[in-house]
């Protein structure tokens, strides 16, 4: 029977080590390609654009100056080698720091400046060498050389975080650079988390009598009548259907004919603030920035107030060019804290639904309101403002703040609509104490 033939004995221990050798194999080209892998990943990571440029103009030097027997693109090919090891020398070194950010405070008004720290800390027993150290701030960058430091050695230094526009401010991740002088490797850590840093809109202080036109603790009285309430109003006729109990004795005894109880109806206010984000109803930036600042003076007054208070804004829900839809988003009225941090955070949008329509959502979405502030800007006409009165209910008092920097603040009243410009933010106090006593 010849050698290895299936059936010698031997012919299973030669299948066996195949397989293994098939297996070993396997796992090797495996292994290979995760360092494969590894080492490309790390070289895609710290080589920076101008150091592919290098690698490149290295690579077709050796290819033609040796194949066309060139000196000259030898020599470029050996100087560019030589320039890229030594540029990974500069990546050499221990990256065993400790860094810390942090800010005093997390919520600032705009036009402030905050002061960021960064802390380094050296907790190995061994002297580590200076890196570079960058901060992100929004767009832009705040950096700093660390020098090396001994063991148990800490660094720390300060930058400033100008808080010139509304809005939320991220800060970080902290990250330590090492790199070449040129610029040919780059090598990134990132160490601490990234901050974020509101910038509340500018409020002024409004006094309780010029928040509500309804004012009220537990329910005041309104101009609507009722057979069954607590704030009395008159004395009338019995008219059959009324309830024998609402019946005043003493005056049918003078009068020889049935008199009844009329109160005025009470009602607890729901104050209402809707604040346009359309383009088209602001003519500039700084109307749109009058404007939040309105929407939120008028929300902390009624917080402060324990009053019933929604605040809400268009949003935009993006989807097919055809098929997008628009919504009403609310912001949180929990506490002053949550309502300016929803402020900080709306833009305007072109696709966001101008002040007409955001008063009907806010309308169908809100109920129970008595009185409507809506916040819009110059480029809003009166008749718009007009057909925005009219999406709500019989009833509610409506108030359109139509912001127009530097322009002189007024008051009109259009059937049962007020109307009033403001030219800067501190025109709304006195206005409102205007349309109040109106």
């Amino acid at each position: 029977m010849p050698a290895g033939a299936p059936g010698r004995p031997d012919a299973p221990v030669r299948d066996g080590r195949l397989a293994d050798a098939i297996t070993a194999t396997v796992r090797a080209w495996r292994a290979l390609a995760e360092l494969g892998s590894t080492i490309g990943g790390f070289v895609a990571s710290v080589v920076t654009p101008l150091g592919w440029c290098l690698l490149v103009v290295v690579f077709f030097s050796f290819l033609f100056g040796y194949g066309l027997g060139w000196t000259e693109l030898v020599a470029i090919a050996w100087s560019g080698s030589v320039l890229v090891l030594a540029a990974f020398c500069f990546l050499l070194g221990r990256n065993a720091y400790e860094i810390h950010l942090s800010l005093p405070v997390d919520r600032v008004v705009v036009g402030a400046k905050v002061p960021g720290e960064v802390t380094v800390l050296n907790p190995t027993r061994q002297r580590l060498p200076g890196v570079a150290v960058e901060v992100p701030v929004g767009a832009g960058l705040a950096e700093f050389a660390m020098p090396g430091l001994a063991r148990g050695g800490s660094f720390e230094d300060v930058f400033i975080v100008p808080a010139t526009r509304r809005g939320v401010i991220p800060i970080g991740p902290v990250r330590t650079v090492r790199g070449d002088p040129v610029g040919l490797l780059r090598r990134e850590i990132v160490w601490a988390e990234r901050v974020e840093l509101f910038v509340h809109p500018r409020t002024i202080p409004i006094p309780s009598m010029s928040t509500g036109f309804i004012r009220d603790l537990e329910g005041n009285p309104t101009r609507d009548l009722t057979n069954s309430d607590m704030s009395f109003h008159a004395l009338r006729e019995y008219v059959p259907g009324d309830e024998r109990r609402s019946i005043h004795w003493k005056s049918t005894a003078k009068t020889g004919r049935y008199m009844v109880r009329q109160y005025e109806e009470s009602r607890r206010s729901h104050l209402m603030v809707a604040l346009s984000l359309a383009e088209s109803d602001f003519a500039t930036e700084d109307e749109f920035e009058m404007a939040v600042s309105v929407a939120g003076s008028l929300g902390v007054r009624a917080i402060r107030d324990a009053r019933t208070v929604s605040v809400v804004a268009s949003e935009v829900v993006p989807g097919s060019a055809r098929r997008r839809a628009s919504v009403v988003r609310s912001l949180s009225t929990l506490t002053r804290t949550r309502l300016l941090d929803d402020l900080s955070r709306v833009e305007l949008s072109a696709a966001a639904l101008p002040v007409s329509e955001l008063a009907k959502a806010a309308a169908d979405k809100v109920a129970g309101i008595s009185v409507a502030f809506l916040v819009t800007g110059s480029s809003t006409s009166l008749t718009e403002l007009r057909a925005a009165a009219h999406r709500f209910p019989a009833g509610v008092e409506v108030v359109a703040v139509v912001c127009d920097p530097e322009n002189i603040p007024s008051l009109r009243r259009v059937a049962e609509l007020s109307v009033l410009t403001i030219g800067f933010l501190d025109d709304l106090q006195h206005s409102l104490a205007r349309a109040a006593a109106v």
